[in-house]
């Protein structure tokens, strides 16, 4: 394979979009949970945008996904590979309106943090599809988190 990135270099990008991979799934589900799980007075609030936001998760994992097979390795597509390469832990029961709030923008900055880690080899190698990737990713993690954050605030 030659597309201008040497093997190491595609290997560690390879390992580091698994860990976001890993992470986005795990959020995708956690979402997916709380959006048919919610109760409370922000109920239709929140199921909607819960709704809006497992959705565009969905569609990042294949993304993720598919830029790890353009970079010549295999995408984790098993449980067991996402909890051992996710840094999201799993909720536990079902946790009342504000704590789901307060979980996914946990989940989105923990997002925002392992996108972020990748950018160092990312750049040497200038590989620059995959920093689109993060960067585009970055802007919706962040701008989440915002927007989950206003909920909580008094």
């Amino acid at each position: 394979m030659d597309i201008g990135i040497n093997q190491q270099d595609r290997q560690q990008i390879a390992d580091g979009l698994s860990h976001l991979l890993a992470d986005t799934y795990t959020l995708y589900l956690k979402t997916h949970n709380f959006h048919w799980n919610v109760t409370g007075p922000m109920f239709q609030t929140l199921h909607l945008m819960f709704e809006q936001h497992y959705n565009e998760l969905a569609l990042a994992v294949d993304l993720i996904a598919e830029r790890i097979r353009a970079l010549g390795h295999p995408a984790p597509g098993s449980y067991a590979d996402y909890a051992r390469l996710t840094a999201i832990s799993e909720a536990s029961g079902v946790p009342k309106a504000e704590d789901m709030i307060r979980q996914l923008v946990e989940g989105h900055e923990t997002l925002c943090r392992t996108a972020r880690s990748i950018f160092p080899v990312v750049t040497r190698a200038s590989d620059e599809p995959t920093a689109d990737l993060l960067t585009q990713r970055l802007q919706v993690h962040e701008k989440t988190a915002w927007m989950l954050r206003s909920l909580l605030e008094k």
